[in-house]
């Protein structure tokens, strides 16, 4: 079952067992112990991302940490917070799972999206630095050029990636709200799994990159009503895409 409601995370760790060499010797310094564990937060995720662990996978723990290479006892620390945050599910005396993106998880997250976007995209439109407003416009038109050239190739998507992350980057941090900020980031972890069965062509692409164009072209003449009805046709179309239905 999916979980996507907001749910606190437990910062609070029990007592693990200790393991030999120096992980032992790292799981005796508190500090060294949470580093540990951003570790294996990260390389999970990464290893999500980069599909060496598949979306909807079963694994034991001593499993997941051969892979990741990280001792149980801080992996079980990162394990608790994704299973928090929704990416996977522990099953006690049996394994993790995974999730399996679908269509409630691309629907949720949309409308995750559009619940918080709409409303910085407004103050973003009407108070957002011109400068980034105009370099990102800038950038998008320079790729849409050269995908027309070129096609899609690992340099395009690395760009389509950043652009992706700094237009709605921009746009949430106009809120300037730190809770915000740290749930949003939590919630592209969920588009990078919905991403990951998705081939992206350069129709595709150069459609993606003009609604971004439409978005910035209504935000740098200051115009709210506009970027915020050109954002929710974006999200509309983006998730049409990703149900495979355009």
């Amino acid at each position: 079952m999916l979980i996507y409601q907001l749910r606190c995370l437990s910062t609070e760790s029990t007592e693990e067992p200790q393991v030999a060499g120096k992980a032992k010797a790292i799981s005796h310094t508190p500090g060294a112990a949470t580093r540990m564990s951003d570790v294996a937060y990260e390389r999970i995720l990464e290893r999500l991302f980069d599909r060496r662990v598949p979306v909807g996978a079963f694994v034991s723990q001593s499993e997941l940490s051969a892979i990741v290479d990280v001792p149980v006892a801080p992996l079980r620390d990162a394990l608790r917070k994704l299973e928090a945050e929704g990416i996977l599910t522990i099953h006690p005396r049996s394994g993790i799972q995974f999730i399996k993106p679908g269509m409630e998880l691309t629907r949720a997250t949309y409308q995750f999206r559009a619940i918080i976007e709409r409303s910085a995209i407004r103050v973003f439109a009407e108070q957002g630095d011109e400068a980034i407003m105009n370099a990102l416009e800038m950038r998008h038109s320079r790729l849409v050029r050269r995908v027309e050239r070129e096609g899609v190739g690992k340099e395009q998507l690395e760009e389509m990636d950043a652009l992706e992350g700094e237009l709605h980057g921009a746009i949430i941090g106009a809120l300037r709200n730190p809770l915000i900020d740290s749930t949003y980031r939590r919630m592209h972890n969920y588009l990078r799994l919905l991403r990951l069965d998705s081939k992206l062509t350069s129709p595709i692409m150069i459609r993606t990159l003009k609604e971004h164009l439409d978005i910035l072209e209504a935000c740098s003449t200051r115009n709210a009503d506009a970027a915020e009805a050109k954002l929710q046709s974006h999200f509309q179309a983006a998730m049409q895409r990703n149900l495979g239905l355009v």
